[in-house]
């Protein structure tokens, strides 16, 4: 706030952060400045232009309406000719405009002196084919001589973050404090944190020079007693001052170290928790990991258990399917604790969506069982199905086979932030030439961001036999493989690898390409993935991994229940049929890439 002064020499401002440390308010501060203090025209940005008219009614409006000397600038909406709306806000001296970066007309409305730019990281690349937005709204300030720019944002993935690149040409700053022992200065690192396992409330911060604990309630005295420090070890624009700053740092009252810890602990296993957890509460990117595995490693490192059945560790089962001109094919998936996961099955049916043979064979595979190595089978929670290929044909057997158990899934590029699968949405569809009420349930996939994933658990190192033999266990999300996994399956496996392009307009985006001609097997355990984050398993606690180990203890067949709301109605005649056939534990198909 010093630097946005009118005094400061500084001219841009660059703030990457984690979530509740006070930016964002910082930057509402600064309206108030300018429209006290300095007047000029001045322009915020907000990602979008609903989010520019949310962030005025429930930001700024407030703001005025609660301080004396901004009431005497701006007039009251309601009055007549106020020059106060929803999106501009005229004072003596100047005016705020607020707008989304979505929007190429309001970025070049208007020159202004004073620009705010806030959560650029979700901005497009591209705004109505005009080019990046940051650099259109930047030309509207190229006339004043003594122009002020705030740039803030918590930041997303590496190389590819706006927030990382900004503050990578200033000075990088870091908030140094004291320790309450020693009095060594220092910015606050999370692998400094440290608790016992499973007791996040026991979390403490050891101080990287003496290594003695810091209890949480040190932490009004040392941020008190600390300073802002530059840390780039390169050239810097001196006219950009860049300050970074975690959920480490939040005043007590706020986000606690022990909460940072718990929610740490929830992330392990899911690539989605991860990534939001190290962009919002250590502001800090995320790095993809694009290269493909080993084959032949994997191939080596196959276990001792049969295909088609499920080892102990799976609690549930999903599936993925892939549907091809002359074929489907599917995987079959055990999901365990922290999202370890066991091959069971790969399946193939001959025919594609115009054969009602091929139907019926994925329609018989819904109630087929696989052997639980306690004894119990165990049926399909869930199947993702792809509509990338012939949509109509694939809508109209998910509706047939009833949504409890059948998810169609649409993969789209690019990596979420926030969730990995959006919906259920609804898509139109006909029977017999009449539209047929709230047609099919689609579900949108981030399929790069399950790609990612599933790489990265790959990558994994298993628990050695004398680790095993004292009580450790696997990773979260490692990946077992039966040994009769063939070598062209996991090729089409590791079929794909992420790669760095550029668009038409110069713009950098990562993208999975293929290494090989075949990858409907990694296609397969994507859909099968998302299916499991539909069920919730990303979302469980551990009263409901406990609740399915005791379930599967004691029942014969164990089927995630679904929401009532996934029903079709009306239900399947073959219904009953199915369950019925649950129990009998037949596996009519017959595996293909394995053994």
């Amino acid at each position: 706030m010093d630097c946005l002064s009118a005094s400061s020499p500084i001219e841009r401002v660059v703030v990457m952060k984690g979530a509740q440390v006070g930016a964002t308010e910082a930057g509402n501060n600064w309206i108030g400045y300018v429209v006290h203090h300095a007047p000029g025209p001045m322009l915020g940005v907000l990602p979008t232009v609903e989010m520019a008219k949310r962030n005025s009614r429930q930001r700024i409006d407030p703001l005025v309406e609660e301080s004396t000397v901004l009431r005497e600038r701006i007039a009251p909406s309601r009055a007549r000719d106020s020059g106060n709306t929803v999106l501009a806000k005229e004072f003596r001296g100047g005016v705020l405009v607020m707008t989304g970066a979505n929007s190429a007309v309001g970025l070049r409305s208007m020159p202004v002196r004073y620009l705010f730019l806030d959560e650029v990281d979700g901005y497009p690349g591209d705004v109505d084919g005009e080019g990046d937005p940051i650099a259109l709204a930047e030309a509207r300030t190229r006339t004043f001589a003594r122009r002020k720019i705030l740039v803030i944002s918590t930041p997303t993935i590496a190389g590819l973050s706006r927030i990382e690149r900004e503050y990578g040409l200033s000075d990088q700053r870091r908030f140094f404090v004291p320790c309450p022992r020693c009095e060594a200065m220092q910015w606050l690192k999370f692998e400094r944190l440290r608790w016992q396992k499973a007791k996040p409330d026991t979390a403490a911060y050891h101080c990287e020079d003496c290594e003695r604990e810091i209890a949480e309630h040190h932490k009004a005295r040392m941020l008190a007693a600390g300073e802002w420090r530059p840390t780039a070890t390169g050239p810097a624009d001196p006219r950009t001052a860049g300050f970074h700053l975690s959920s480490l740092y939040s005043p007590l009252g706020w986000r606690s170290w022990a909460e940072i810890a718990a929610a740490w602990e929830m992330a392990q296993g899911s690539d989605a928790a991860l990534k939001s957890f190290r962009n919002t509460e250590l502001g800090e990117t995320w790095t993809e990991s694009g290269d493909a595995p080993d084959w032949q490693r994997l191939y080596e490192r196959r276990e001792e258990f049969s295909v088609g059945t499920v080892p102990a560790g799976g609690l549930f089962l999903t599936a993925g399917a892939d549907v091809q001109k002359d074929r489907i094919e599917v995987s079959i998936w055990a999901w365990g604790r922290g999202l370890t996961s066991w091959l069971v099955d790969h399946i193939v049916v001959d025919g594609g969506p115009e054969s009602a043979a091929a139907w019926a064979a994925l329609s018989a595979l819904l109630g087929q069982t696989w052997p639980h190595a306690g004894g119990a089978c165990l049926g399909l929670a869930k199947l993702g199905i792809d509509t990338g290929y012939e949509a109509p044909a694939v809508y109209a057997w998910s509706r047939r086979a009833g949504y409890a158990q059948v998810a169609p899934v649409k993969g789209v590029d690019g990596f979420h932030r926030a969730a990995p699968v959006v919906g259920p949405s609804y898509v139109d569809l006909t029977e017999g030439g009449k539209k047929l009420r709230r047609g099919a349930r689609l579900w949108t996939v981030a399929v790069a961001t399950f790609k990612s994933e599933t790489y990265r658990f790959l990558r994994l190192v298993r628990a050695t036999d004398e680790e095993i033999a004292n009580g450790a266990a696997d990773p979260p999300g490692y990946v077992h493989l039966p040994r009769g996994t063939e070598a062209e399956w996991l090729r089409q496996f590791t079929a794909e690898q992420l790669v760095s392009v550029k668009t038409r307009r110069g713009f950098q985006r990562l993208e999975w390409q293929k290494i090989r001609e075949r990858n409907e097997v990694l296609d397969c355990r994507v859909y099968a993935r998302a299916a499991a984050w539909i069920v919730g398993a990303d979302r469980w606690g551990q009263a409901r991994w406990r609740d399915l180990e005791s379930q599967l203890a004691t029942e014969n067949v164990r089927l995630i229940e679904a929401d009532p709301m996934d029903r079709t109605d009306p239900q399947p005649a073959s219904a009953g049929r199915v369950r019925a056939g649950l129990r009998q534990g037949r596996r009519v198909f017959r595996s293909t890439y394995l053994s």
